[in-house]
C-alpha cells in the first residue's frame, strides 16, 4: 500500500532523512519510532509532501506521489497530530466537515459523514456536533480530530504523536478507542511515537529510527525480542522481555481448570458460580494479567469471554513459561 524508496532529505549540509525505505501493508499500523531529531517526523510528513523530498520517492498504491498535485494529495490523505488542531470558531461537525466541503461533496452528505464518525469515536452525536473545540476535553479534541481525519474515507491517514498530551489514564483509554476504530475502519496508518509501550501495544510493524536512518524495520515482537543492534536493544529498554508480555493475551494460555487442579463451578450458562481470586478477560494482555495476579497474590485467575462465561484458567507460572520458552526460542534464531 505505501512504500517508501531511499527517501532523503538534507537542509543544506543537514541530513535530516538517509535513505530511508521500508513498506507497509494495507491496513496495517506502521509506528515511526525513536528519540526526539531522528526524522521519523520529516519521514511522515513527506508522504503527504508537507516537506518536499530531496531525493527518493513514495508510492501510495502504486502511485507515484511526485506526480500527484500536492493539494490533491494531501486531501486523500487523513492527518492527525498532537495540537489537534481544530478550528476553534467552528462547532465540531463544522470541523468534521472541512475536507469533504472542500472536496466539493453534498452538505446533506457531509453533515451524515460528521453524525456517523462522531459515532465511530464513541462521542453522541446529538451532544457534540453542534459544541466548540473549546467545550471539549483534550480526550473528546483528540477524538474529533480522528473522525476529522475519516471524514473523507482516506485510505490512508498520517498520525504524528496524536496523543503525547493528554494525560497516561486517558491516553491508554484513547489508544483502546483508536484500535476499536482501526478495527472498524481498517485504514493503512502511519503513526509517529517516541512511546515504546505505545509501539508495543498499537503496531502491526514498526520503523525504528536513528539518526536520519532506519535502525530495524519488523513487527513488535522482532524489535523486542530480536534487537538488531546495541542501540535498539537499549531503545527498547532492560525490560524488553517483560514488554513482550503486552503482545500475548489472556486467551492465548487460559487452561482446563480440572487439568491445572483448581476447582470452579459453573452455572448452566458457563459462568462462574463461585467465588476466584481474579477475573480477567480474554483480550487483557499478559502483563496486565501478571500485574493483577502480583496485586492480589494470587498464582491464578479465571479467564472469561466479553459475554462473561468461562474459558479456563490463567496459570502465573504459565505466563512465565510461555514468555521463558519464546524468549530462548527467539535467541536460538539469532
Amino acid at each position: 500500500m505505501i512504500r517508501i524508496q531511499n527517501l532523503c532529505k538534507r537542509y543544506g549540509a543537514v541530513t535530516a532523512v538517509e535513505d530511508v525505505s521500508f513498506e507497509v501493508q494495507e491496513g496495517q499500523v506502521c509506528v515511526l519510532l525513536g528519540p526526539s531529531g531522528c526524522g521519523k517526523t520529516t519521514t511522515l510528513k513527506m508522504i503527504n509532501r508537507l516537506i518536499e523530498p530531496t531525493s527518493g520517492k513514495v508510492f501510495i498504491a502504486g502511485r507515484d506521489t511526485a506526480e500527484l498535485d500536492s493539494v490533491t494529495l494531501r486531501r486523500s490523505i487523513g492527518y492527525v497530530i498532537q495540537q489537534v488542531g481544530l478550528f476553534p470558531n467552528m462547532t465540531v461537525e463544522d470541523n468534521i466537515c472541512v475536507v469533504p466541503n472542500l472536496l466539493g461533496w453534498d452538505k446533506a452528505q457531509s453533515r451524515r459523514r460528521a453524525a456517523e464518525l462522531l459515532e465511530i469515536v464513541a462521542l453522541d452525536s446529538s451532544l457534540f456536533l453542534k459544541r466548540y473545540p473549546r467545550e471539549l476535553s483534550g480526550g473528546q479534541q483528540q477524538r474529533v480530530g480522528v473522525a476529522r481525519a475519516l471524514a473523507a474515507d482516506p485510505p490512508v491517514m498520517l498520525m504524528d504523536e496524536p496523543f503525547g498530551a493528554i494525560d497516561p489514564i486517558n491516553r491508554d483509554a484513547i489508544q483502546d478507542e483508536f484500535m476499536r476504530i482501526q478495527r472498524q475502519v481498517n485504514k493503512t496508518v502511519l503513526f509517529v511515537s517516541h512511546d515504546i509501550d505505545e509501539a508495543v501495544k498499537m503496531a502491526d510493524c514498526v520503523a525504528l529510527f536513528r539518526a536520519g536512518n532506519i535502525e530495524q524495520f519488523g513487527s513488535p515482537d522482532d524489535l523486542l525480542a530480536r534487537p538488531a543492534s546495541d542501540f535498539a536493544a537499549d531503545f527498547m529498554g532492560s525490560d524488553r522481555i517483560l514488554k513482550r508480555l503486552r503482545l500475548m493475551h489472556a486467551e492465548s494460555i487460559a487452561r482446563d481448570a480440572g487439568a491445572a487442579g483448581i476447582a470452579v463451578e459453573l452455572d448452566r450458562d458457563g459462568r462462574l458460580a463461585s467465588q476466584v481470586p481474579l477475573r480477567v478477560r480474554a483480550a487483557d494482555d499478559l502483563r496486565q494479567v501478571l500485574s493483577a495476579q502480583l496485586a492480589k497474590g494470587t498464582s491464578w485467575a479465571a479467564c472469561l469471554d466479553k459475554d462473561q462465561r468461562f474459558l479456563g484458567v490463567v496459570l502465573q507460572s504459565d505466563i512465565l513459561a510461555n514468555l521463558t520458552q519464546d524468549t530462548v526460542a527467539a535467541r536460538q534464531e539469532s
